[in-house]
């Protein structure tokens, strides 16, 4: 997945997968140049509030989806004017916008930007979901990007712009085999404790890294500046 400040070679299952889709959700919202770069070739579906930045940039989704409670009512209303598909929700349901929209992504790749800033419980609810799901998910913003490697995976990163920290996140009680290299603080074959989040701030050496898991469920964290 090639992001406007980095690439991702997945080196698992997903390898081959080129059919890339990119969620908009309705959290913080992505700068306009950051998402008119991301949304070239690929397909879009917007939840919610995201469809404020597709009208904004004149980007049209393949699909409109959510409980419209906090989108403006004039980005819904450009939606149907251009013949958009809305697929709409009850307010009052048991899982969330994005979750539902990760439902009706089957074989894909996914691109999730609006993600970022605001609650924690959202944020929280986000991550877990997109960790555990069958999906590839990388969540991206200008500010940051989170990707997550599942049982024996590894990964590559070709970085075009410095990450102000690298971070590894376990999602899992325990991950194991965890190595990385070009950082300030290398790991070989290392064991990560959820309860102990301790791999954090990190420092890029180099413009790459490569990163293996044996076992468990990690997340990769980058923040820029």
């Amino acid at each position: 997945m090639k992001l406007p400040q980095c690439e991702i070679f997945f080196n698992g299952k997903f390898k081959n997968w080129k059919d890339e889709k990119l969620l908009v959700a309705g959290g913080r919202t992505p700068n306009r140049k950051y998402f008119s770069k991301i949304a070239q070739g690929r397909k879009i579906l917007a939840i919610d509030k995201g469809i404020e930045i597709c009208r904004a940039e004149n980007i049209l989704p393949e699909l409109l989806i959510g409980d419209f409670d906090s989108a403006e009512n004039s980005a819904v209303a450009w939606s149907k004017e251009n013949k958009v598909p809305v697929k709409r929700y009850p307010v009052d349901k048991d899982f969330t916008d994005t979750q539902l929209a990760l439902e009706l992504v089957e074989g894909k790749i996914v691109l999730l930007t609006g993600i970022f800033g605001g609650r924690l419980d959202h944020l929280f609810s986000n991550v877990f979901t997109c960790a555990n799901s069958n999906l590839k998910i990388v969540l991206a913003d200008e500010q940051e990007i989170i990707f997550f490697l599942q049982g024996a995976e590894s990964v590559e990163v070709n970085f075009f712009e410095k990450p102000l920290a690298i971070s590894l996140l376990p999602v899992s009680e325990v991950c194991e085999g965890v190595s990385i290299n070009n950082v300030r603080w290398k790991l070989e074959n290392a064991k990560l404790f959820q309860k102990i989040p301790s791999a954090i701030s990190n420092r890029l050496e180099g413009d790459k890294i490569k990163l293996n898991l044996h076992a468990g469920t990690l997340a990769i964290y980058f923040v820029f500046g």
